[in-house]
Order: C-alpha cells, then structure tokens, then sequence
C-alpha cells in the first residue's frame, strides 16, 4: 500500500509506518506548495492513502473524481510529530483493515 503525508505534517511521522507500507512525503516528491485540486490529482495517480490534517479538503473538493484514492484526516491537539505519533497505531489498523469510506477521521 502506497501512502503519501501531506506537507503540513511532519516528515519524521513516515518512519512510525514500519515496512508493510511504501511511505512518501509531498515534499520528498516535489509536491510542495501545488494546490489541493492539483494536489489530489497527482497522489490519484501514485498512491492509495492520503494522510492530511486538512478537514476542509474534503468539503472544498470533488472528492468523487477520486474513487480509490482513501482520505485519512487527522484531528490531534497539534500537527507536532509527538502528538501525531500517537494517531499512527489507529492508522494502521485501519489501513489493514479494508475500509469502505473514502475519507476517514482519526481523534
């Protein structure tokens, strides 16, 4: 499974996904700064799972033009490494799991 972290979060948080998944950073692919329109557009084409911490995406977007692209948002106190390490044990487990939504909010 092919997941990508968005640039607002970060870099650091990649290493906590262990080896079960190919994990790459908007920056790491020169996605920086690229709107999210066109952001999406590009993780449509490479990757299975977006990892964000922007809640509006999913109401500023036509998320339907992206039917197998998953969505995981996540809500933490702040985007600091330390508290979203600890939303990466509930990432796993969803993304083990098959889920159906397309968006998914980690707490």
């Amino acid at each position: 499974m092919k997941i990508i972290i968005d640039e607002c979060l970060p870099k650091k948080l990649k290493n906590d996904f262990g080896i079960n998944f190919i994990v790459k950073t908007v920056p790491e692919m020169g996605w920086n700064g690229i709107s999210n329109g066109d952001l999406l557009n590009l993780i449509y084409k490479k990757f299975d799972v977006f990892i964000t911490i922007d809640s509006n995406l999913v109401y500023q977007q036509n998320l339907d033009r992206f039917p197998n692209l998953k969505i995981i948002v996540l809500k933490a106190k702040t985007n600091r490494y330390y508290d979203l390490k600890k939303l990466v044990h509930k990432i796993i487990k969803i993304l083990i799991r098959k889920f159906y939504y397309q968006v998914f909010v980690i707490k």
